[in-house]
């Protein structure tokens, strides 16, 4: 089991720990439903550096990411960040993943911690162009500070001005009295916030400063509990959950980083999937009547026959009701239409829902 700087941190805060894609990782510190409100209302800091980080670098960087990635990479310019996945040759996804370009001939790939050295055998695998590829993630360290007040939170400890970032742009500068630190505006949680790089000698002293200057502000540590509840609220996919290598990006809902005016892995077969159509979609699931859909218990119609799975669910701790994600078969995707979570054998019905489902 891997551990991240700042494990013993969040031990000596009483963090409830569980193993989490091979890593030592905190579930919760005072309860799922308080942080969960903590970063919708005011700031919270997720230590997420169990994902995986790899810097590419050379004349043909850009064609190696173009070449393995869905969505087009020629877009990007220095400072600005794209969501997209790797595609597999079988249809399915690899991976989804940030790209983040620090320059014309340098990126940075961000990836989900359970999948580090799987993307990284991909990646290799069509580099026959010489990129130059660094895997940087056992050396860096990563903190999500989300909510509404990271802003102020966060503004007297970096020369970067917060609060002019474009969302999905990042700078490098001083953070915390430390130089060449990334922060980028993005995040998993439709609250707003900041995602902070930086080496791991770095880490507790980071911590630290966050956790000193937010103090009025409330600032508390998050776990991976709340990060799920709160990704879920927006209907955000989470690898091994909604996406792996069985579901296409165009069932996933993904078509819009699916780019299809370049090459990429499996590109035909997936443009001709988006010409005659998906025979099945992903959709939000919200309950009517009381239960909660978790994943892998059965969608079904009306008549009780199978149509589908559930991929995510929860209680939402915004909405105090039950919602999740899952796959149906198409004819059952249009948002309002009726269906049905199989519930120890119980119908429990449930209509489709457009994510997201916190506005």
């Amino acid at each position: 089991m891997k551990n991240t700087a700042l494990t013993d941190i969040h031990i000596q805060l009483g963090a409830k720990m569980v193993p989490f894609a091979g890593y030592n990782m905190p579930v919760q510190y005072e309860g799922i439903n308080a942080e969960h409100q903590t970063v919708r209302n005011a700031v919270g800091v997720f230590d997420v550096s169990h994902m995986g980080e790899f810097i590419l670098k050379g004349d043909n960087a850009l064609a190696l990411i173009q070449r393995v990635t869905s969505n087009d990479a020629s877009k990007l310019y220095d400072g600005k960040v794209q969501y997209s996945c790797l595609p597999n040759e079988d249809g399915g996804i690899v991976d989804d993943l940030l790209v983040y370009r620090i320059d014309e001939k340098t990126y940075m790939l961000v990836v989900n911690a359970s999948n580090i050295q799987k993307d990284w055998d991909w990646i290799s695998k069509y580099n026959n162009l010489g990129v130059d590829m660094k895997n940087i993630s056992d050396q860096t360290s990563l903190l999500a500070i989300q909510g509404p007040k990271a802003t102020e939170a966060l503004q007297s400890l970096t020369n970067i001005d917060l609060g002019s970032m474009e969302y999905y742009t990042f700078q490098k500068g001083v953070f915390a009295g430390i130089g060449n630190v990334i922060v980028s505006a993005t995040g998993y949680t439709g609250a707003g916030g900041f995602e902070v790089y930086f080496n791991n000698e770095y880490a507790e002293e980071i911590w630290k400063a966050i956790f000193k200057v937010g103090a009025p502000l409330g600032i508390k540590p998050i776990g991976l509990g709340a990060r799920d509840t709160l990704r879920l609220e927006m209907g955000f996919c989470l690898y091994g959950n909604d996406i792996d290598d069985t579901t296409s990006p165009l069932e996933a809902g993904l078509g819009w980083v699916t780019k299809f005016n370049k090459e990429f892995t499996n590109s035909p077969a997936l443009q001709k999937q988006k010409e005659e159509g998906v025979s099945r979609k992903l959709v939000g699931i919200e309950m009517i009547d009381r239960g909660i859909p978790r994943h892998g218990y059965p969608i079904v119609d009306a008549d009780g026959n199978e149509i589908g799975v559930v991929t995510s669910g929860t209680q939402s701790p915004s909405l105090q009701r039950a919602i999740g994600m899952g796959y149906v078969k198409t004819e059952f995707a249009k948002e309002g239409t009726e269906i049905y979570i199989s519930i120890r054998d119980a119908k429990i019905k449930a209509k489709v829902a457009k994510p997201p489902f916190y506005k």
